[in-house]
């Protein structure tokens, strides 16, 4: 299979896994490169996060964004600067990220993420050939987040490849199976696809960020 740079770029330790892990694991020969930018500093979180990485042989870094129970919103520029910091400074064959619409009811720092990375590749302050957006949503909280079918990428998880990403959820992140996330854990993975910068500006500022 065909080998690709990619940076997969999230607000938290375990947003990789949830929504993008099944990915990860089904493409072990593209050199994945995995940026959180919440809980550099979480004596519980970060470990673990570094731990994923040596599990799935990607490299990575963390950033210590604001990330408190207030859940105040982020200045976009100061989000724009870390993400410009920590990633290496190199062209990627592919960016995948947060939906600016988040992946669920809802959380300001995956809208903040997404956003932030469509436009730094809009300005050219980040280089890839395409950019893929998790593709998720949960009816307004009716149920637990389902990847959409009619997604640009859609891919249903064998259930070797799921019961791996849900290993990584509960055994090495050590959510409690009856948790919130390891409920979650989806079993097929969507991502919105773009190849041209100035679509995925458009969509955002259409605020059609569902798909």
């Amino acid at each position: 299979m065909e080998s690709k740079t990619v940076a997969l770029i999230v607000a938290h330790p375990d947003d990789e896994i949830l929504w993008a892990g099944g990915t990860v694991l089904n493409h072990p020969s593209w050199n994945w490169f995995i940026l959180s930018l919440c809980r550099g500093s979480d004596p519980d979180r970060a470990p673990k996060f570094h731990k994923v990485l040596e599990i799935l042989g990607a490299e990575g870094i963390m950033g210590d964004l604001d990330d408190g129970p207030e859940q105040k919103p982020l200045d976009e520029k100061e989000v724009e600067q870390t993400i410009q910091d920590l990633l290496p400074p190199k062209h990627f064959d592919l960016l995948i990220t947060h939906n600016p619409s988040g992946e669920y009811t809802r959380h300001l720092r995956h809208e903040e993420t997404g956003k932030a990375v469509i436009n730094l590749w809009h300005t050219g302050k980040i280089f890839a050939d395409e950019l893929w957006t998790f593709a998720y949503g949960d009816g307004h909280r009716e149920y637990y987040p389902r990847a959409f079918e009619s997604a640009s990428v859609y891919t249903k998880l064998t259930k070797e490849i799921w019961l791996k990403k849900y290993r990584l959820i509960t055994e090495i992140y050590g959510f409690d199976k009856k948790s919130w996330e390891a409920e979650t854990t989806p079993k097929s993975e969507a991502f919105k696809q773009f190849t041209d910068p100035e679509t995925a500006k458009k969509w955002l500022n259409n605020k059609g960020h569902v798909l």
